[in-house]
């Protein structure tokens, strides 16, 4: 089977099979240097192999979990189950600029609309967006690419622990669980964080605070492809079930490998504030495909806006998760003073500048605070939550303001982190193995 690649709509190269574990992609004679498929991949006349089924910049956006049972069970029998199968009915509808369709295929058919207004106004319970995704999921020219990150499945519902999101030409449409009560939410309020401190991907919640609509910032006004896409997992030639395999260490070599010099130190502050960030909110889901770089030509490789950044430790399943990337071997929420050591010894950045960061992160919670509790008064069944999401907050504020790491002192975070009750400790998810079920349960 032989695969048009494109770029912008341009056909740029031809993707094969090589036996059953590797993939040949061959460029077109007169490719333009800047139509490049991936930043680890220029344009040349010889072919690229990669050992694996695709190269990682495809591998990138292709299904799992949900959505690849259904995509399976609508197609298997026609086309099979392959990845490079599954990439004729996923290709046309990618995140970045590149897509990928048989040879002569419609690469703009028709895409079955989803009404962004009627999410936000609308009931998004947990079996009212499945239902949304199997809707759209069977349909591989619809302009929809459900992504679903577990890869477990209930039948009757999303799974357990699922975050679960529609990409349309426009919008990416973000649902929540039972396992994950509110998390579209909890994703909103963190991204009003980091939007007061970095380039950020812009978000609105739905009325009932189930549903979260992202802007896409790889698409022009009109929703057409513009900017080339590739998280870190693609860049460092990683599958996907690797993402959190990476280190910032490794990070930092790719933006040295592929930002042009005069982008790289800008480039690194916002990786530092990210970090940092990531620290803060305490979120351990910040993996190697959640970074990203963006670019229209090597010329201007830079920093993608920040997007899926949530606090994790709000939910049992993922309460004693550490961070996602390590850095120095190590992944812990308290680093000491070896993170501000990494920070100035990888990415460059002082001391004193981190200070900066550090303050100005803390006066952004201060900032969001509010809102949290507004949202916890308007939606009673996220009160745990948000107050979890607070103790989280203040929690990861006060561990590098502390001596081990930044000797800053104590500082008032405002009454939004006061006034409220302690929630109910979370029950740990971790399972017995090896307990029968048939046994009595112990008093």
């Amino acid at each position: 089977m032989k695969l048009s690649v494109y770029v912008q709509g341009r056909d740029v190269a031809v993707l094969e099979p090589a036996g059953d574990f590797k993939s040949v992609l061959t460029y077109q004679a007169r490719t333009a240097p800047d139509d490049f498929v991936s930043l680890t991949m220029p344009v040349r006349t010889e072919s690229w192999v990669w050992d694996d089924t695709l190269p990682p910049i495809l591998q990138m956006n292709l299904p799992e979990g949900y959505l690849l049972q259904v995509l399976q069970e609508q197609f298997g029998p026609h086309i099979g189950a392959s990845p490079i199968a599954l990439l004729t009915v996923v290709g046309r509808n990618m995140v970045g600029r590149v897509q990928v369709a048989a040879p002569g295929a419609a690469l703009d058919e028709p895409a079955k609309p989803i009404e962004v207004a009627e999410i936000l106004q609308g009931d998004n319970s947990e079996e009212a967006f499945a239902e949304l995704v199997r809707q759209h999921a069977a349909s591989g020219v619809s302009g929809i690419v459900p992504k679903f990150l577990d890869a477990q499945l209930e039948p009757a519902t999303l799974g357990p622990h699922q975050k679960v999101s529609l990409l349309t030409r426009r919008h990416i449409i973000k649902g929540s669980s039972h396992h994950l009560p509110f998390v579209a939410l909890n994703e909103h309020l963190c991204m009003q964080v980091a939007a007061k401190l970095l380039p950020t991907a812009k978000t609105e919640i739905s009325r009932d605070g189930q549903a979260l609509i992202v802007h896409r910032f790889d698409v022009d006004e009109q929703g057409r492809l513009h900017w080339g896409m590739e998280d870190f997992c693609a860049l460092l030639g990683m599958r996907p079930a690797d993402k959190y395999d990476t280190t910032w260490e490794r990070i930092a070599k790719a933006v040295r490998d592929h930002v042009p010099g005069h982008r790289q130190l800008d480039t690194f502050r916002q990786l530092t504030m990210m970090l940092l960030l990531t620290y803060a909110l305490r979120n351990a889901d910040c993996h190697a495909k959640n970074v990203a770089l963006l670019y229209t030509s090597r010329a201007d490789v830079h920093l993608a806006p920040v997007y899926d950044m949530l606090t994790t430790s709000v939910y049992a399943a993922y309460q004693h998760n550490p961070p996602g990337i390590s850095f120095m071997g190590k992944k812990t929420w308290t680093p000491g003073k070896s993170l501000q050591k990494f920070i100035a010894g990888t990415f460059g950045i002082p001391v004193r500048e981190q200070l900066q960061m550090v303050e100005a992160i803390a006066q952004a919670l201060i900032e969001v605070a509010p809102a949290v509790r507004a949202a916890m008064i308007e939606h009673p069944g996220f009160a745990d939550t948000g107050k979890r999401m607070l103790l989280s907050w203040q929690e990861g504020i006060a561990s590098w303001r502390g001596r081990r790491v930044y000797a800053l002192g104590d500082a008032s975070l405002g009454d939004a982190f006061t006034g409220f009750s302690e929630p109910p400790k979370l029950k740990s998810e971790n399972p017995v193995v090896g307990r029968s079920e048939l046994l009595g349960k112990r008093k």
